[in-house]
């Protein structure tokens, strides 16, 4: 046994090929001890693999089905080292967005495939006939997940492809947000609510006057509220339960209050503002870092006089109002679309909105509001004539400034 065959060595009390394969070099162990017969029929299968990687037709999983290599090479392993990894870098609702599309589109296909087995054509008829029902916003999302894990793919294994390359998901022009006109907006706050629901009423004249997202909302503290100076101070987010740090640092923000906001607040003081505080772990952006305050909620649950943990303990609530109330559903969210669209229809500066909704800038007011509610528009004509003292008039009945 001093003289073996080129690609054989012995490793303990085994016989173990050894191959160039993928630019790397792989090691493999054959069963049994290392008699001749053992060594000679590692010989002969190293000159086989050579063939085979030579004219193109090696296959890995046949020849060594249960490699630790081949279990190291899934897509599945990949996936599963990416989710953790965004686990650790993301908000608790994303991360648990991300692992139901892992789980739900991406491993039942490919997670069993030996990652670099997967190439274009199979994520194309994926995608016609797997993902075919699902939106394309659903779709693009998914794909995304599955990019970035073979990206990662790559950082291990350079030079290998990236078999999304090149596929491209069209959305749909994004629809005008849906919102109600001031009519609607009356009709809401002014019909009496339930026994069970003062609270949520006076939270849903909060938000539809005051345009934050429903997670900041019920994260609304009393440490944040100045009712002398006519100010909130958004601070944080609950979303499905834990407590974040605001979307952005921009989301973390002043906001001055108009009358029915303020309103709503003075009642809510009444309420809750004398309740002991509690202590709570707000983790921050970088969804490491986690600290500890005590406060005292805003708004609270009117049948349990519990602090909202989501929109869903709103859900039931809403809609009950808005069937009394005998106005169209639309979901809470739209609260915020609609004071947005308000101030726009009363042409309030754009800087001032985008700075009472946390946007960074006003590129994000005129991508998603651009459309004014006709029913509570100046007559633009009406208003240019006037100032530019010309004699025509505007459409008849509309305001004029």
């Amino acid at each position: 046994m001093n003289s073996l065959p080129p690609g054989v060595e012995i490793h303990g009390k085994r016989v173990r090929v050894y191959f160039p394969y993928d630019g790397k070099k792989c090691r493999e162990p054959l069963p049994g001890e290392p008699t001749p017969d053992t060594i000679a029929y590692a010989g002969r299968l190293v000159e086989l693999i050579h063939h085979e990687i030579n004219t193109g037709t090696f296959n890995y999983a046949r020849h060594f089905p249960n490699s630790k290599r081949l279990i190291e090479n899934t897509l599945n392993h990949y996936l599963d080292i990416w989710l953790e990894i965004k686990k650790q870098r993301t908000a608790a609702s994303t991360y648990n967005g991300y692992e139901g599309m892992a789980q739900r589109y991406i491993k039942p296909k490919f997670g069993h495939r030996q990652a670099d087995q997967v190439d274009y054509i199979d994520i194309e008829n994926w995608i016609s006939n797997d993902l075919d029902k699902l939106a394309s916003k659903t779709i693009k999302e998914t794909l995304a997940i599955l990019s970035q894990v073979y990206d990662l793919y790559q950082k291990r294994n350079p030079g290998s492809h990236n078999p999304t390359t090149g596929i491209n998901i069209r959305l749909p022009d994004m629809p005008d947000p849906e919102v109600w006109n001031r009519s609607e907006i009356d009709t809401i706050l002014t019909t009496p609510p339930a026994v069970n629901m003062v609270q949520e009423l006076n939270l849903f004249k909060f938000m539809l006057w005051t345009g934050p997202r429903v997670s900041e909302a019920i994260a609304l503290a009393w440490e944040d509220v100045d009712l002398s100076a006519g100010v909130v101070h958004f601070k944080r987010a609950r979303v499905r339960g834990p407590f974040k740090a605001t979307k952005t640092r921009r989301s973390t923000r002043e906001v001055e209050l108009l009358a029915p906001a303020l309103e709503a607040l003075k009642a809510q003081q009444k309420l809750t503002a004398k309740l002991p505080p509690i202590s709570i772990d707000v983790t921050e952006r970088d969804n490491r870092t986690i600290r500890t305050e005590k406060v005292r909620f805003v708004f609270h649950n009117s049948n349990t006089d519990r602090i909202h943990c989501s929109d869903r303990t709103l859900r039931e609530a809403w809609i009950a109002h808005l069937k009394k109330a005998g106005v169209r559903y639309l979901g809470l969210g739209q609260c915020r679309h609609t004071f947005a669209s308000q101030m726009l229809s009363i042409e309030m500066p754009l800087e001032w909105v985008a700075k009472q909704l946390g946007h960074s800038s006003t590129a994000m007011l005129h991508k998603h509001y651009s459309k004014w509610i006709k029913a509570d528009a100046y007559d633009m004509v009406a208003r240019a004539n006037k100032r530019l003292n010309f004699s025509g008039r505007g459409k008849s009945g509309k305001k004029q400034s």
